[in-house]
C-alpha cells in the first residue's frame, strides 16, 4: 500500500459519519486532501447545510472523464455489540476493523492515497472523485449529485462505484424503492366499529393488495432475466397501528419496499396502488368520515443498474484486471444514477458485502491491495506516453 494510505484510512474511520449526523468534517478533510494535489473542488450542500457532496477533478475538465465514486455515510452502531471501538481503525493480521472499513471507506482511502499519482501524470482525460452523503438512507446525496452533473459543461464518460464486490466487476443490480404509507381514520369505541374508520383495517387491506401484486410480479419476470429471483420483489417491512383492544384505530402505518428489475414494473406497482387507494379504500373511508386520508411518503427510490451489451467502464476495468466476466448483485448502489445520465457505469470495489453493516465490520488487506493495483493501472492508462 502507499505510505499515506493507512493514515488516510484511519482518519476516515474516525469520522462518525452515521447518516443521521453531519458529514461535513469528513468532506472538508477530503477536500483538503484533494486540493493539496491540485484538484478542482465543487461542494454541494444539502438544504440543512449540515451535509455535503464533493465532486473533484484532476486534469483538464473535458469530455471523456472517469468518475471514482463512493458514499461517505455509514450505518449506526448503537444496536450492535462490538469487540473494539468502531470508530478507531484497528488491524489484526490480514484485516482492518472499523465501521465503514468495508462499506465503503476502504475504497475512498485507496482513491485518496492514489490522488497524488493522478496529479503527477499528464492525463489525457480527467479523473473525477465523487463522494456523497446519505446513500444508506435512500441515495439522497447521489440524487443531488446527479442534478449537479447535469449542469456541468462536460459529462463523464464512465464511472466506477467502489461498493464492496470483492473486486469483481458488477454491471447490474435491481433498484430499491422504500415507502411509508400513513392511514388516518376516526377513533371510537370498539363496540361500534361502523361509527369509526379503523385505520388498521384499511392498512391491512392495503397490505393484502401488496401481497397480491407480489405474486403477479412473478409472472412479469423477463424471460432473459439474470437476477435472483428474476422478478421484481415486494417486501412488507412493518405494519403498525392501535394501542388497546377496545378502541377503533385512528392511525396506522405500513412500511414496504420494492426491488424492481425494470422501471416498468415500478411504475405499474405504484400506479396500481394509487388507483386502489383512490377508487376503493378512500371512498369507503370518507363515506364515514370525510377527513379520512391515505398518504404515501417516499423514503427513497434508488435506480437499478441495467446490464448493457456495451459498457465502456466494464470493458476498461476488464482490460486492466484481466477479468473476463461480470456479475449481478442483490444490493443497491448509486450506479443507476450515473447510468441514467448516460454515464457507462460498473460497481467494483474491495471487500465483501457480507461484512457490511455488521458488528466488527472488517475488510481484508489483500482486497485493498487489489484495489490499489486497479487504481494505479487506471492512472497510467489515462496518462500520456
Amino acid at each position: 500500500m502507499r505510505d499515506n494510505f493507512e493514515q488516510i484510512f484511519a482518519d476516515l474511520i474516525a469520522f462518525p459519519t452515521i447518516s443521521a449526523d453531519s458529514n461535513l468534517d469528513l468532506i472538508n478533510y477530503v477536500a483538503n486532501q484533494l486540493e493539496g494535489v491540485g484538484a478542482a473542488i465543487e461542494l454541494q450542500q444539502d438544504i440543512t447545510g449540515n451535509k455535503a457532496n464533493i465532486f473533484a477533478t484532476i486534469g483538464e475538465d473535458m469530455p471523456g472523464g472517469i468518475v471514482l465514486s463512493g458514499h461517505a455515510d455509514v450505518v449506526p452502531v448503537f444496536d450492535q455489540t462490538w469487540a473494539r471501538n468502531p470508530f478507531l481503525l484497528s488491524a489484526d493480521k490480514d484485516k482492518y476493523y472499523g465501521r465503514g472499513t468495508c462499506d465503503m471507506k476502504g475504497f475512498i482511502a485507496v482513491v485518496l492515497s492514489m490522488a497524488p499519482l493522478f496529479s503527477e501524470l499528464k492525463l489525457k482525460r480527467p479523473i473525477h472523485f465523487a463522494f456523497t452523503y446519505d446513500e444508506e438512507v435512500g441515495c439522497l446525496g447521489g440524487r443531488e449529485l446527479a442534478s449537479l452533473l447535469q449542469k456541468r459543461p462536460h459529462m463523464p464518460a464512465a464511472a466506477i462505484v467502489g461498493e464492496p464486490t470483492q473486486m469483481k466487476i458488477v454491471d447490474g443490480h435491481k433498484g430499491c424503492c422504500e415507502y411509508t404509507v400513513h392511514f388516518e381514520g376516526l377513533a371510537g369505541h370498539g363496540s361500534m366499529p361502523d361509527r369509526g374508520v379503523n385505520a388498521a383495517e384499511y392498512a391491512a387491506k392495503f397490505v393484502s393488495k401488496l401481497l397480491e401484486l407480489r405474486e403477479l410480479l412473478k409472472k412479469r419476470a423477463p424471460a432473459d432475466s439474470a437476477f435472483d429471483p428474476p422478478w421484481t420483489t415486494i417486501n412488507l417491512g412493518r405494519l403498525a397501528g392501535g394501542a388497546v383492544h377496545n378502541v377503533i384505530v385512528s392511525h396506522a402505518e405500513v412500511d414496504w419496499e420494492m426491488r424492481p428489475v425494470s422501471h416498468f414494473d415500478a411504475d405499474w406497482v405504484k400506479s396500481t396502488l394509487k388507483e386502489y387507494c383512490e377508487i376503493e379504500l378512500l371512498p369507503a373511508m370518507r363515506a364515514v368520515w370525510p377527513d379520512a386520508n391515505i398518504t404515501t411518503h417516499t423514503i427513497g427510490e434508488v435506480l437499478g443498474l441495467e446490464p448493457m451489451a456495451s459498457n465502456a467502464a466494464r470493458e476498461l476495468v476488464a482490460r486492466l484486471t484481466g477479468a473476463n466476466d461480470s456479475h449481478l448483485v442483490a444490493f443497491g448502489t448509486e450506479a443507476g444514477l450515473f447510468q441514467q445520465l448516460g454515464v457507462e457505469t460498473i460497481v467494483c470495489g474491495p471487500g465483501s458485502i457480507e461484512q457490511a453493516h455488521k458488528a466488527d465490520e472488517f475488510i481484508e488487506i489483500a482486497q485493498l491491495e487489489e484495489c490499489q493495483q486497479l487504481i494505479e493501472k487506471l492512472a497510467y492508462s489515462m496518462a500520456e506516453g
